[in-house]
Order: structure tokens, then C-alpha cells, then sequence
């Protein structure tokens, strides 16, 4: 009798130690295809606001190239230190090249 108690008390022990690793398990592998697609958008957004013709460039250009809604495009943008224009135009350019606005 004591066998099968201690055997449910160690399943129960077990599955309550594997769950959490479980959940982040399949958290990461949901997620690994979208981070893998981000990586390489952002690689791309990079290369875009590099060239030298180019300072600032049209979120919509942005947008359109690396196959992204608006919104995930600004967000990316963010994520690689680029920033909006101050002229109420859609543009974009990493702040490295184009620096912060001055305060007013």
C-alpha cells in the first residue's frame, strides 16, 4: 500500500516540476518562427536606413519591403534605435546617423 502512495505522490511531484518547463517549452517554440522573421526585418531595416543616399526613409517604403503592417514596422524601428522625423512627415532614420531632436 505504501508502494502506490509514494508512486502517486512522486507522479504528482513530477508533474508539477515539468509543467512550468512545459509551458515555456511551447511559449518558445510558438514564438520561435515570429522572433526568426523579426531578426531578419530588422537586419533588412538596417541595411535600408545604412546606405549612404539614404538619411531618412518613407515608413510606407519601410513598411512595404519588409512585407510588415505600420505598426509592427515603428516597432521594429524602435527595437533597431531608429526614430520618426520631427516634420509630421512619415519618415524614418536611425538615430546614429540623423541624432536626437534638440529640446525646445
Amino acid at each position: 500500500m505504501y508502494d502506490s502512495t509514494w508512486a502517486v505522490v512522486a507522479a504528482a511531484f513530477i508533474g508539477a516540476a515539468t509543467t512550468p518547463v512545459g509551458i515555456i517549452l511551447t511559449h518558445w517554440l510558438q514564438n520561435r518562427r515570429a522572433n526568426r522573421i523579426d531578426f531578419e526585418r530588422k537586419k533588412l531595416l538596417k541595411t535600408m536606413l545604412n546606405r549612404s543616399d539614404w538619411k531618412w526613409r518613407n515608413l510606407d517604403v519601410l513598411s512595404h519591403v519588409i512585407g510588415a503592417d505600420e505598426d509592427t514596422t515603428k516597432r521594429l524601428l524602435l527595437e533597431i534605435a531608429a526614430r520618426a522625423s520631427e516634420d509630421g512627415q512619415k519618415k524614418w532614420g536611425l538615430i546614429s546617423r540623423v541624432g536626437l531632436p534638440s529640446g525646445e
